[in-house]
């Protein structure tokens, strides 16, 4: 979860594969969840078949060799800070498509309360939830203090798919007060703007975390 442009203040897994016409493709994504785990340390995680970083490059692997390698606009960057559902970037086309269904009921719905949505942040691969979560290290200090604001590639329901961020705070304060009737939910008490679908339509929300950490 990163704020971005805003003033204040776990996965949806495709189990189908693909048919392995081709050996090369499949080496890539071996290559590429070896490279993970040695630059992420993830190799006990990596035994545990429930685990959620098996879960996260599991579903990296489905959306192609490359994906849980790639930073920038490629594994979920928005390079304006802003977009919306109709923007052709991973960050969106890679967000569950319930979710998605859910935010743009809300978008149509504040509409008519002229409250503009802003999508922040979507889909996210694990090397660029590094990338996040190593930025904020260098600007808190610690890893510690870093991950109360940034969830660790093994934890982020970002690459997932399943958590989008949500922009700018009018919308936020909108979603916090409706978001339940569409199944979405403030998740982290620090994150005003960050929302998952943890709900059925209608009902309550889950009590909210104090932050990322847990």
């Amino acid at each position: 979860m990163v704020r971005q442009q805003l003033t204040q203040p776990p996965a949806h897994v495709s189990t189908q594969r693909a048919p392995r016409t081709d050996r090369r493709p499949m080496a890539a994504a071996v290559v590429g969840v070896t490279v993970l785990a040695a630059v992420f340390g993830i190799y006990p995680l990596l035994d545990r078949a429930d685990s959620p970083v098996v879960r996260a490059v599991d579903d990296a692997l489905d959306r192609g060799p490359a994906a849980s390698g790639a930073t920038g606009v490629e594994g979920g960057e928005i390079p304006d800070g802003v977009a919306t559902l109709d923007d052709d970037l991973p960050a969106i086309t890679g967000l569950d498509p319930a979710l998605a269904d859910a935010v743009r009921q809300a978008v149509t719905d504040a509409a008519a309360d002229d409250i503009d949505f802003w999508i922040t942040s979507g889909w996210r691969s694990a090397a660029y939830q590094q990338q996040l979560l190593d930025a904020a290290v260098r600007k808190h200090g610690s890893l510690e203090a870093a991950r109360r604001v940034v969830a660790s590639p093994e934890t982020s329901r970002h690459i997932g798919g399943n958590a989008v961020d949500i922009g700018p705070t009018e919308a936020d304060y909108w979603l916090i007060q409706h978001g339940a009737d569409y199944g979405l939910c403030q998740v982290y008490a620090n994150e005003i703007w960050h929302f998952e679908l943890l709900t059925e339509p209608g009902s309550t929300c889950p009590p909210m975390l104090e932050d990322s950490a847990g």
